[in-house]
């Protein structure tokens, strides 16, 4: 987003808040053409994708600096879905998916093959790539798990419209079966708790029947790749896994690698 859109959607989305807070408000409401009304109130030229200024604010870039500081502290505004074209400024607990640097690294010999490496990005498609072709999904669920969809756009009731990046189906030893929706962020893009909930949202209207594992991909370095796991509990969404997986060439994983590997106590 460059400095012109970002000034554009800071003031629309300041605008939408401002009107409607009184101070005491845990949601606010508002919709689509309501972004309209408010860009040509303010005189500005709309993105032909009105969609991109609630997709920045959600998963690219905090909220504009007025509305951060009129929550409580330990609570943060986030704008969630509301059904077809609605959308709503919702109060909540402060949550930050961010990958722990402390965490210890898990060396994969990259399976990537080169024709791929040579024409993937660093963006969440080249993570998926990645992700896809050294089956760390596999690896990081202890499941065996395919590709069953790439993009996801559907609709779920009290939502509307959601996205997810890529979506797998799982089976365990026993023939148990999982769905596992998959958010992907390359670059600078965060994990929204929003889009973990849709996910959750998705695996319980379009697949009752199977076991839900969300799972977050998150860039750290062009070759090392956190993944979270999440659960859902009386807090809310929270993060029930954390690894990091470093793609290496074979000659960098060492005897002395595989031998701490295998006292880890990894449950």
């Amino acid at each position: 987003m460059d400095k012109m859109a970002k000034n554009r959607y800071t003031q629309i989305i300041e605008h939408l808040f401002q009107r409607s807070f009184n101070g005491s408000q845990n949601e606010i409401e508002f919709s689509r053409l309501e972004i309209e009304e408010v860009g040509k109130h303010l005189g500005i030229n709309l993105p032909k994708n009105l969609g991109d200024i609630l997709y920045s604010f959600r998963y690219r870039t905090n909220l504009p600096e007025s509305i951060i500081k009129t929550a409580p502290e330990g609570l943060e505004w986030i704008i969630r879905p509301a059904g077809r074209s609605q959308y709503k400024f919702v109060l909540t607990a402060f949550t930050q998916f961010q990958p722990n640097k402390q965490l210890v690294e898990t060396k994969i010999p990259d399976s990537t093959p080169g024709i791929i490496l040579t024409y993937a990005s660093n963006d969440e498609q080249g993570l998926l790539a990645k992700v896809r072709y050294n089956r760390l999904i596999d690896i990081f669920t202890g499941l065996t798990c395919y590709s069953l969809q790439n993009h996801l756009r559907t609709t779920v009731p009290n939502m509307g419209q959601v996205e997810t990046d890529e979506l797998y189906v799982g089976l365990d030893k026993r023939g148990v079966h999982y769905i596992i929706p998959i958010q992907a962020k390359g670059g600078s893009d965060k994990i929204g708790v929003v889009q973990i909930e849709q996910d959750f949202a998705v695996c319980s209207e379009k697949y009752p029947k199977l076991i839900c594992r969300p799972i977050a991909a998150q860039f750290m370095q062009n070759d090392l790749i956190a993944l979270f796991e999440f659960e859902l509990g009386d807090n809310g969404v929270g993060i029930a896994r954390e690894k990091h997986y470093r793609l290496v060439l074979p000659n960098e994983l060492s005897s002395e690698d595989l031998e701490r590997y295998k006292v880890r106590d990894d449950q």
